[in-house]
């Protein structure tokens, strides 16, 4: 993990948040590849969810609430980790990590439940621990001028409360019929006691999650199907298919809203088997609660029986920190190339941050007009990079190593034949193609790939 940490700062995708005065755990910013490889996932789930379907609609909603949401949805009463302190070093901990042992990396958040941590000495120095007490994770912040009760708020801890307290507002205006879906990819924020393994664990993140109704009596026919149509989804990531498996939650450890919650977990190196998205059928819970508190009814009239019926609903949710982390850590790869060792992203072509990048063979006068007018050409079409420093052999491994799809060439033997030389990342084969052909010419191997 440390060599690829130390890649992800070095080829820019990850940095440190406020690494200059010393950082601050648990927060981090996407440089300008990362930036790139969060929107083509973010994209790739959106057109997976709301373009490619005709039952699900999007939104966006706002980060700070009425406070009424989070103690109608149980998130102020039950939204807590129990926290233990060291007596000898001070330091905290969660203590279902402690009491979890191998299953701490992904152990659910939010249960409100009490952990015996009797006979547990500290990981750190082994010193006597505290009784455990819950700790909320939601941040505590007020609206206006004047800190007091009635002026709490609280930075949402997910983004799906948003769209159960639209429900009614998007039937209406939508014309949705059951069953039909709301989307939505936005910041979350949760005051985790032990942040950690680089991105895996935050306070600050973004999530994509789907609330999808249904009629009741049909959940667990369309829980089994959204199980499925998610773990396909990952798959055509390109992450390996023995790199996942389907994690069924054991009744003490589902949500107080859950019926039934699966997991799609990735082998992690740093943590072994963890959560990667999960997918719970959360019954009618979140619409009865808000209907209760609201004194506004949140109910779906189905013209086919004339009854007025409270939807169950399926939800798929995860994180795009962790999914970034995910496909990075399952495309890197080293390999000896002549003697020499080659690091590589093997990135999934509609995930790679570049695209393409534009290679002159050198920096000769000649050669460098002509390869920025084909930059120019590419950059319309395609997330390009122009690379003209130090050697062509060590370009070509940078762009391995971010990992570029495809190089372009421009050399000598283009100021006669007008043709460059396209270099595949994976193969490291290469064909000759026209330039008024290059753009047809990429977008095939790019999509093809």
């Amino acid at each position: 993990m440390d060599v690829f940490v130390s890649l992800c700062k070095r080829r820019g995708f990850v940095f440190q948040s406020s690494e200059i005065y010393g950082g601050l755990g648990g927060f981090w910013d996407y440089g300008p590849l990362g930036v790139e490889l969060k929107n083509n996932i973010k994209q790739d789930w959106w057109r997976a969810m709301v373009q490619e379907r005709d039952d699900i609609v999007g939104l966006e909603t706002s980060i700070v609430m009425n406070p009424a949401v989070w103690e109608a949805s149980g998130h102020v009463d039950t939204f807590a980790d129990p926290l233990v302190d060291c007596k000898s070093c001070k330091r905290r901990f969660r203590a279902d990590d402690l009491a979890a042992g191998d299953r701490a990396a992904d152990s659910p958040h939010g249960q409100g439940q009490a952990v015996d941590v009797s006979g547990v000495r500290c990981p750190e120095c082994g010193g006597e621990l505290t009784e455990a007490r819950m700790f909320n994770l939601m941040f505590k912040t007020y609206i206006g001028p004047v800190e007091d009760d009635a002026s709490v708020a609280y930075l949402r801890p997910e983004t799906a409360q948003g769209m159960f307290v639209n429900f009614d507002n998007v039937v209406t205006s939508m014309r949705r019929k059951l069953p039909f879906g709301i989307a939505q990819i936005g910041r979350s924020f949760r005051n985790e006691i032990t942040p950690g393994n680089f991105i895996f664990r935050d306070l600050e993140f973004e999530q994509m999650e789907m609330e999808f109704f249904v009629v009741p009596g049909t959940d667990e026919e369309w829980h089994d199907r959204w199980i499925q149509a998610r773990l396909d989804w990952w798959l055509g990531l390109g992450v390996r298919k023995e790199m996942l498996k389907l994690r069924e939650h054991d009744k003490e450890e589902l949500s107080h809203y859950s019926k039934r919650t699966v997991d799609i977990d990735y082998d992690f190196p740093f943590a072994g088997f963890a959560e990667v998205e999960g997918i719970a059928n959360r019954t009618d819970f979140d619409l009865k609660a808000h209907s209760e508190r609201s004194g506004r009814e949140l109910k779906y009239f189905d013209e086919a029986s004339g009854e007025h019926i409270v939807p169950y609903v399926i939800e798929p949710a995860m994180g795009v920190d962790r999914c970034f982390l995910t496909v990075l850590i399952d495309a890197y790869a080293e390999e000896e190339v002549k003697g020499e060792k080659r690091v590589l992203l093997r990135l999934n072509r509609k995930l790679a941050p570049i695209k393409v990048a534009v290679l002159p063979l050198s920096r000769n006068e000649k050669l460098v007009p002509t390869a920025r007018k084909v930059w120019d050409l590419l950059r319309p079409h395609f997330m390009t990079q122009y690379d003209d420093a130090q050697s062509i052999g060590r370009r070509y491994r940078r762009q391995d190593e971010i990992g570029t799809p495809l190089c372009v060439t421009v050399d000598f033997d283009t100021l006669d034949d007008d043709a460059v030389t396209i270099r595949d990342r994976d193969s490291m084969e290469q064909s000759r193609v026209p330039v008024s052909g290059l753009v047809e010419a990429l977008r095939d191997k790019l999509e093809g790939g």
